[in-house]
């Protein structure tokens, strides 16, 4: 869903903006200035990688709202956003939450995000590309989804996941530039530019593969979110819905997409390893494989 991407967006902007305000305050170099700390330096890697991953995690709902330009339904105006407000009050109280704030924005798109700090304090938000384009059970059942995804915390743990690789890669990136300045170019006083042009491309990197645990763990909660719109809604339903959005993408969305929609794309080879969701297919099989249990 678009929440992964709003908050992998965030978080990555909070830390660099964390990391370059440390460097400009001159707080880095206490770190290394009886050689290389590795206790502190850990320390401060840990307080900046969760500081930033928490912190866009306690914006998202705002980053959301305005990125996407939701609009919260406060008082529904009309049959649909009457039927939308229910629906997901009816899935809030049976998933034992409290009620999400609800809002729909204009794609025509097929998609929904659930995002927010608190599994109580939720925001579910729909495409009108999906109310026009999805029956009432299918919508119901990507509802189901969303609530589930707010009802398991995903946001929550995902912050934990990712401040734990903010953190490695910090500290990581820093023993790599540090090495590089004094072992390769013999810099013995401070830090010399071959330790800041080594730590953001070490950031650079380590970052990419740090992706990779965050986007394997978005897709396993995706399996997860399904089983749960299934019991929300129905299993037929969720399945109905799934299928229904791979008949309206039968093509792999583009690059800057995939990462956006509710099926994700269908990257094949190495890309899949940064994939969001998993291929629509295998989320069909697997509920088709509960019902076969």
């Amino acid at each position: 869903m678009k929440r992964i991407a709003l908050f992998l967006a965030t978080n990555l902007a909070i830390v660099l903006v964390l990391s370059v305000t440390v460097r400009l305050l001159g707080i880095e170099p206490y770190l290394t200035a009886q050689g290389l700390n590795l206790g502190s330096l850990l320390v401060f890697a840990a307080v900046m990688g969760f500081g930033g991953s928490f912190l866009s995690l306690a914006l998202s709902k705002w980053t959301a709202k305005r990125a996407m330009g939701v609009q919260v339904i406060e008082t529904p105006v009309n049959p649909t956003e009457e039927w939308l407000v229910q629906t997901v009050r009816r899935q809030a109280e049976r998933a034992g939450i409290g009620m999400p704030e609800v809002g729909f924005y204009e794609s025509d798109e097929v998609n929904a995000f659930a995002t927010g700090m608190s599994r109580h304090k939720a925001l579910i938000a729909v495409s009108s590309g999906l109310l026009r384009q999805l029956t009432r059970e299918e919508a119901e059942a990507v509802l189901g989804h969303e609530v589930a995804h707010a009802a398991n915390g995903d946001m929550v743990t995902l912050a934990l996941i990712q401040g734990v690789v903010n953190t490695f890669v910090m500290f990581l990136s820093r023993i790599i530039g540090h090495t590089v300045d004094r072992v390769v170019f013999r810099n013995e006083r401070g830090h010399g530019p071959a330790f800041f042009v080594t730590l953001i491309v070490s950031e650079l990197v380590l970052g990419i593969l740090a992706s990779v645990i965050v986007m394997w763990f978005s897709r396993r909660r995706e399996f997860r979110a399904d089983r749960g719109g299934a019991e929300l809604a129905s299993r037929p339903a969720m399945i109905a819905a799934l299928r229904r959005l791979a008949s309206l993408h039968p093509q792999p969305l583009p690059d800057k997409m995939a990462a956006f929609g509710i099926a994700g794309g269908a990257p094949q080879g190495w890309k899949r390893l940064f994939m969001t969701h998993p291929p629509l297919a295998e989320r069909i099989a697997a509920l088709e494989s509960i019902g076969a249990r």
